[in-house]
């Protein structure tokens, strides 16, 4: 069964969207069949692999026929429909036959009320019964149908109960963050709200009406595989400045000290013996890297990951273009080794 992997931070401006792609199309790179799923309300995924720019060009893809969003996957939980829910028709990510795009949907937001209300009345009201269970079962339905390894779940900015639920019933997660002091503000923050989120699905799970459901509740908890830190300005040799070092530095502090403990106490984190095994620290970032500059706007305007632009695409010349190429260089070192590292883990996490 493919293993479902969430990008979540509460903060947003942390590219949680930009890494799920470049990250989800590195793993499909080394010969893993991913899938890439938009969660956010907000479709920016949808509208990278597609090349949208507004929401009239979103419509082709709402108003066609069968289920080929995440909406349409998840009506027959929430609109009580006389169907079952079924793989969506996933979209082909143009030049990377091994990823596929889950389509987001901006509807889903409509969704979160009614699911909020189920998650915490559902040990008394059997009408919302299949609603907590449902998520994880388009997905790994979804996955099933295309083979898939990974699903790697793009999540909005927020601390509702589609991402409570999304989060908690995922395999595994990352924390991607900004230098600055709102990511400090937010690793505080998600020291508190995680281990609550966690107390919430080990109940869900001894319900046995949640067990019961059409659409069980997962008998799983997410582990924390790392976290990601981007988007400070570089020096010389590509380090960060000593501002964004000091952020970077109070970063893995708090990581350290704060959200570990926290996690650990919880069951969220990871065996100590797997991290070492993997030769990894949870607390240092698995991924660190400068901001892209002029490569984003590239990526999204030609549909192709920072590290895969052309010459044509890039439409640059002489030292300027050799400089950039430099840096495509270096962020496709940095993705990866760093999916490399998250391979490890959870091959690790599988033997213990």
């Amino acid at each position: 069964m493919a293993k479902q992997i969430a990008l979540f931070n509460h903060k947003g401006g942390v590219s949680k969207t930009t890494t799920t792609f470049n990250l989800g199309w590195m793993f499909a790179s080394k010969g893993k069949t991913v899938i890439i799923v938009d969660c956010d309300p907000q479709c920016n995924l949808t509208g990278m692999v597609f090349g949208y720019r507004n929401l009239d060009d979103f419509s082709a893809v709402y108003k066609s026929k069968g289920v080929k969003n995440i909406r349409d996957g998840l009506a027959p939980a929430f609109e009580s429909r006389p169907t079952q829910i079924e793989a969506v028709e996933c979209q082909a990510v143009p030049g990377q036959p091994n990823m596929h795009l889950l389509p987001g949907h901006i509807g889903l937001a409509e969704y979160e009320v009614t699911l909020g209300i189920a998650q915490e009345l559902s040990g008394s009201l059997v009408t919302l019964q299949n609603l907590p269970g449902s998520l994880r079962r388009l997905f790994d339905l979804t996955a099933g149908k295309y083979k898939a390894d990974l699903v790697l779940v793009d999540m909005s900015p927020s601390l509702g109960a589609i991402n409570q639920n999304l989060l908690m019933t995922s395999d595994y997660f990352i924390i991607p963050m900004a230098p600055d002091y709102f990511s400090v503000m937010a690793i505080k923050s998600l020291a508190t709200v995680l281990p609550k989120w966690a107390g919430w699905a080990e109940k869900a799970k001894t319900l046995k009406i949640l067990r019961e459901a059409t659409y069980p509740f997962p008998n799983n908890t997410p582990k924390f595989l790392g976290t990601i830190i981007q988007n400070y300005r570089p020096r010389e040799g590509n380090r960060p400045s000593r501002a964004f070092r000091e952020w970077i530095t109070e970063i893995e502090q708090s990581v350290e000290d704060t959200l570990v403990p926290a996690m650990r106490e919880s069951g969220l984190m990871l065996r100590d013996l797997v991290y070492q095994n993997a030769k990894i620290k949870p607390e240092k970032p698995l991924l660190q890297m400068s901001n892209f500059n002029s490569l984003i706007a590239r990526s999204q305007k030609h549909k192709v990951p920072i590290f895969g632009l052309s010459d044509s695409q890039l439409k640059q010349t002489g030292v300027v273009l050799e400089r950039t190429k430099e840096s495509m260089k270096r962020f496709r070192k940095i993705y990866s080794e760093g999916a490399d590292q998250i391979l490890n883990l959870m091959k690790y996490a599988e033997r213990n």
